[in-house]
């Protein structure tokens, strides 16, 4: 698949190159937030909610697990692309049109940094379509983008508040608790929540019959995100009595329903990669009794911890290509069958038959005869 390879080269250069022009005036802006040991204290303290949330944004993504190089890229691209891009305008458009303080919060805030962070997502649309299969791989993308732009936002935040930069007091230790509870502890999902209605637009734009779903689905996702973003951060202006209202009437339901949905979809997948691969096995493409075995999550973990036992680490490698192989022609063969195949379906697909063809007389799931090479 030249062309394939070709889109995946272009799209790694490009977040590669803007990633290192984005950390250079972040990395800047951080030294000179506060002195070495504030800014020490804020890395470590914004770092404890990451780690909680990229592992509830990989228990998510357990079908058909995203390219772990993608996920880094998205983390990074949230990190130091949309900050420095929203740093940018905000600062430039602060001093060329004068924003007011609250015009600046609740709208230009909200814009820019949404479109910042949704023009990852936009760019996996154009060059990396194939590694999107539907809604969830789009909450999925847009929580490591928000989750690397919350922790760079929090260390600043953070920092401002232990050294009294931030305008509301003295700074110290009770300004810097009170920001970790706030951001850190209450509010850490707030920037994947607001970025998951783009990625929302934009896997439901992948797998979308009409050309103006396409179009429609991504520009309602981004709106939404602008407008939950706009909605929070005005809270603030209200003092804290705003911020709870906002906090328990609209963001925690909306998160609740977002963790509804994104369950949801990974459910849905389950039935959905059964019924397209008892399609593909009656088309002679996979077989039908190694289906349970690639769909069923737990029955998956058995047949890896069967070949490790059997065969060691190469075993266990053959297996997994295998199974990973299987669950892309699934995500395949189902577009085919919904009428909405990529322009590259045929070759995809032989792609992926020739490697479930490699791999398969080397490998046997439990109660089968273990081949020998």
């Amino acid at each position: 698949m030249p062309g394939a390879r070709r889109d995946s080269v272009a799209f790694t250069v490009l977040v590669t190159v803007l990633v290192v022009l984005g950390a250079l005036p972040v990395l800047l802006v951080i030294a000179l937030s506060g002195a070495p040991s504030s800014l020490v204290l804020a890395t470590a303290l914004a770092a404890l909610p990451v780690v909680p949330l990229v592992a509830c944004y990989l228990w998510l993504d357990r079908y058909e697990p995203e390219p772990r190089a993608l996920l880094l890229l998205g983390l990074l691209w949230g990190g130091f692309v949309a900050t420095a891009a929203a740093l940018l305008v905000q600062g430039v458009g602060g001093l060329v049109v004068g924003f007011t303080d609250v015009a600046s919060l609740a709208v230009v805030a909200p814009l820019t940094e949404e479109a910042t962070k949704g023009a990852f997502l936009v760019l996996l649309l154009w060059w990396r379509r194939a590694e999107l299969d539907g809604v969830l791989d789009g909450i999925v993308y847009a929580g490591m983008v928000g989750v690397g732009f919350a922790f760079v936002e929090n260390i600043l935040y953070l920092a401002a508040a232990y050294d009294g930069t931030d305008g509301t007091g003295p700074g110290g230790t009770e300004a810097l608790t009170t920001t970790f509870v706030l951001r850190c502890l209450f509010g850490p999902f707030a920037h994947p929540l607001f970025t998951a209605f783009t990625g929302i637009g934009v896997g439901l734009a992948v797998g979308a019959r009409h050309g103006a779903v396409r179009v429609v689905a991504p520009v309602v996702g981004f709106s939404l995100a602008v407008v939950a973003h706009g909605v929070w951060n005005g809270s603030t202006l209200y003092g804290f009595g705003g911020f709870v209202v906002v906090y328990v009437v609209l963001m925690l339901p909306a998160l609740v329903g977002l963790l509804v949905l994104a369950v949801w979809a990974r459910s849905r997948e389950s039935r959905m990669l059964a019924a397209a691969l008892g399609d593909a096995a009656s088309r002679g493409l996979v077989p039908a009794t190694d289906i349970g075995w690639v769909v069923d999550l737990r029955a998956r973990r058995e047949a890896r911890a069967f070949a490790r036992r059997r065969g060691g680490a190469q075993a266990e490698r053959a297996m997994r290509d295998y199974q990973q192989a299987a669950i892309e022609l699934g995500f395949l063969h189902h577009r085919f069958l919904r009428g909405t195949p990529p322009p590259d379906f045929a070759a995809r697909g032989q792609h992926y038959v020739a490697r479930i063809g490699a791999v398969r007389p080397f490998i046997a799931f439990p109660g089968q005869v273990v081949p020998t090479r």
